[in-house]
Formats: C-alpha cells, structure tokens, sequence
C-alpha cells in the first residue's frame, strides 16, 4: 500500500497526489505512467507521473468518474492498495534543437517532466498551453525553470492568446524553425497539432482504453502506420503523423454512453 503524503488542490477541476513510491521513483522516466487500484474491488486506472523525487512520485488528476472521484476524497495519509508502474516506453530524449511542449487542459502536468529532460539535454524548450480560461492553468512557476518561453492560449481570451494551442503554434511556426513538437492532451487536440505541424515531427501521447498495462488485454491497441500497437507498452508516445487518428477517435468513444451515464449518477 501506497501513503499519501501530500494532497493539493491545483485548480477548480485538477489535484495533485504526492504518493509515497520509492521503488517506482527509483526507476521512473519522462513520459511513462502508473496504474493505480483504491481498493480490492475497485477499478484499474492509468495516471501519468508528472514528477518524482528519491521517495515519492507526482501525480495529478481530475474527478470525471467514479474512481477519480473516488480517488479526490482520500486525505493525506490515507492509502492507495495498489499502484504499478513505472510502466510504458520512456520518452525519447536527445539534443534536438527547439522543442516545443504542447499541454491542453490536465495534460499541461505530463508535459512537465519531459520538458525538463529536453532542457536539460540542452534544447530550447517552448512551451505553449491551452487551457478554458485563465483559472486552470497551474505549475507556471515550475515550467519556468526548464522553459525559454512559455505560451498561453484560452478560449474566452481571459490569458494569452484567444484561441486554441493550434493558433499558438501558428504564430511560433512564422518566427523560426522548429525541430521537435511534443503534444499532450485531449485526442483531438492532439490530431489537430499534428495537422498544423505539417512535416515537423509531433511526438503524441496517447490515452486509450487501458486495463491490465503490460499488452495483454489489447484494450488500448491502436493503429499506427497501419499496424496494430498497444500503447502501455509500445507507447504512449507515438509519432502523430503515423497515428489513425479516426480510428483512435472512435476508439476512446467507445463508452460515451456509459461514462455520461455514470456521471448523471454521480451528480
């Protein structure tokens, strides 16, 4: 069992679990995740660590669920029965030039440690999130030390540039080349940044149904160049200009009904 050391709320919609894991944070790597279980009857869900340190690791999640919302009504101190990881292939970090990190909502926090590895590696790091409005952005102070830049993109224009990541990553595109894009966040968002990249390779991570996490259910296989992958372990991250996006869309639909279902239930 895993003890939560640290509980904070980010924002109106996202929380941040700081959960004790010295064996996972030992061996963790930008880029891979944990499947968590709360208690013995309870589902199976993959979160994302977006930080560690000797003892601990990071996590941050939003309550859309029953789990999730399961999960934001632990304290500090109260434990998670299970928690598997690191799992998935880590991100591949090199010197590639400019890098610019694409984070839409919840997936601004995963974008945090491989920011940090890419600068570290020696690129110029830009950053470009998207968020609703001005509330729910968070961790500014923290990507500031391993950003050059960081760009803002809201839909209601309350911060940064009205509009969407893709408008952000147009202007960036005008002012000089870039060399790597990595782009974390809802699918479509992630199809879109792929399109308006063009020929600029877009590293994506992706998020489909995912139930054991070591490639034996086959729930999260998704099509790339045309052959059949899984992401937990061929994954997540995946080129996106190799990805079936229609496929992958019609994929994590899979379940709508079910899912709003299940949130009329918890209203």
């Amino acid at each position: 069992m895993n003890k939560i050391i640290e509980k904070k709320q980010l924002n109106a919609t996202n929380i941040l679990f700081r959960v004790e894991a010295p064996e996972i944070a030992k061996k963790a790597r930008a880029g891979q995740f944990i499947i968590l279980r709360i208690r013995e009857k309870g589902e199976r869900i993959p979160l994302t660590i977006a930080d560690w340190d000797k003892d601990s690791i990071t996590l941050v999640f939003q309550p859309v669920g029953k789990t999730t919302n399961e999960l934001a009504e632990l304290k500090v101190n109260d434990k998670i029965l299970d928690l598997m990881g690191p799992l998935g292939t880590p991100s591949h970090i090199e010197k590639f030039g400019t890098v610019v990190m694409i984070g839409g909502g919840l997936g601004i926090a995963p974008c945090y440690p491989i920011a940090k590895a890419m600068k570290q590696a020696g690129n110029k790091v830009i950053c470009i999130f998207g968020a609703r409005n001005k509330e729910l952005f968070f961790w500014q102070d923290k990507f500031k030390k391993v950003s050059d830049e960081i760009i803002l993109c809201t839909d209601d224009g309350s911060l940064g540039i009205k509009g969407f990541t893709t408008d952000g990553l147009k202007q960036l595109m005008q002012k000089g080349k870039i060399d790597r894009i990595v782009a974390i966040g809802p699918t479509i968002m992630m199809k879109f940044i792929t399109l308006t990249a063009g020929d600029i390779p877009v590293v994506v991570s992706l998020n489909p149904i995912m139930v054991d996490g070591m490639g034996m259910c086959g729930g999260c296989r998704v099509l790339i160049d045309g052959e059949v992958k899984f992401a937990c372990v061929d994954g997540p991250e995946f080129i996106g200009q190799k990805v079936d996006w229609d496929s992958l869309l019609n994929r994590v639909k899979t379940y709508e009904e079910e899912e709003h279902k299940c949130k009329i239930n918890l209203q």
